[in-house]
């Protein structure tokens, strides 16, 4: 138990040392040198160092600070210890590490794109180990605690936004906060396609006649299970079949061509699903 405890140590520094390299290449050697600010609180670091001078990564941690204090206890220990290492860990490297090489000089609208991929791929490594850079990730689940009507992407918007704008005055041009939305977005989808690409898929909601035979139709042609639900239209009271039906992006067309074969007058419904665990798809994380 003792070594794998050490390994799962020594793993989780090792995903914080590089996480945090590209966390800092994509801030400093990207945003930095280009004039322009990120969204959260990298971007207010940005935005502090561009007025003061003062070290990113150190004004990045000191913001930090008062909220971890306020989200300790919702949190957990756990998390927040390891938060607080890698926000360490990163500090060093943005501040010590990453200023001896050469900064990008060229193509904004380039700095912008690559900052966000070099900044997303850095905060996936490091989410993976279950850990997090803090900064607006825990102001927002504590505000969520306060407002629980708004929901986490309106948060994020809020802020992103704040800090955005500010950076757009700050540097004195609307191209900087474009440029940082360019960079934000870029992250976000970054972190979307990694984290969630490989185990995303489809979900089917299938209101039918004939449930069993569609479900019947769906197995044999796909090898796709499906779950049937008795359900009843509020509007004509008649009963009707739910199915539901998980599969992936290539299969979906031929789940829906499916359903109106066995019943023309099927109502198809398709969502989007980050991720799909269980047997045909992933299999489940271990705690």
């Amino acid at each position: 138990m003792k070594t794998e405890k050490l390994q799962s140590i020594l793993l989780d520094l090792l995903y914080d040392v590089i996480g945090s390299t590209l966390f800092s290449i994509g801030i400093y050697t990207f945003a930095k040198s280009s004039g322009f600010a990120t969204g959260g609180f990298s971007g207010l670091g940005l935005i502090l160092n561009y007025i003061t001078g003062l070290p990113i990564g150190i004004i990045t941690f000191l913001l930090n600070i008062p909220v971890i204090i306020l989200s300790y206890r919702m949190l957990g220990k756990r998390f927040l210890v390891k938060s607080i290492r890698t926000m360490i860990i990163q500090t060093i490297i943005l501040d010590m590490v990453i200023p001896k090489f050469p900064a990008y000089t060229g193509n904004q609208l380039l700095a912008s794109i690559f900052c966000g991929v070099f900044v997303g791929a850095g905060m996936v490594l490091i989410f993976m180990r279950g850990s997090s850079t803090g900064g607006s990730d825990f102001l927002v689940l504590s505000l969520r605690k306060l407002l629980p009507h708004m929901s986490i992407g309106q948060f994020n918007l809020l802020l992103d936004g704040v800090v955005l704008a500010l950076g757009g005055v700050v540097y004195g041009n609307i191209d900087a906060m474009l440029y940082g939305l360019i960079s934000t977005y870029a992250c976000a989808q970054v972190i979307d396609r990694v984290m969630y690409g490989a185990g995303s898929g489809k979900l089917a909601f299938i209101v039918t006649r004939d449930g069993m035979e569609t479900a019947g139709q769906i197995s044999k042609v796909l090898g796709r299970g499906s779950t049937l639900v008795k359900a009843i239209g509020t509007f004509s009271g008649a009963p009707h079949d739910l199915l539901l039906c998980a599969c992936s992006r290539n299969q979906i067309f031929r789940v829906r061509s499916l359903a109106h074969q066995v019943d023309r007058d099927a109502l198809v419904m398709i969502s989007e699903v980050d991720e799909v665990y269980g047997e045909g798809f992933k299999p489940p994380p271990e705690n």
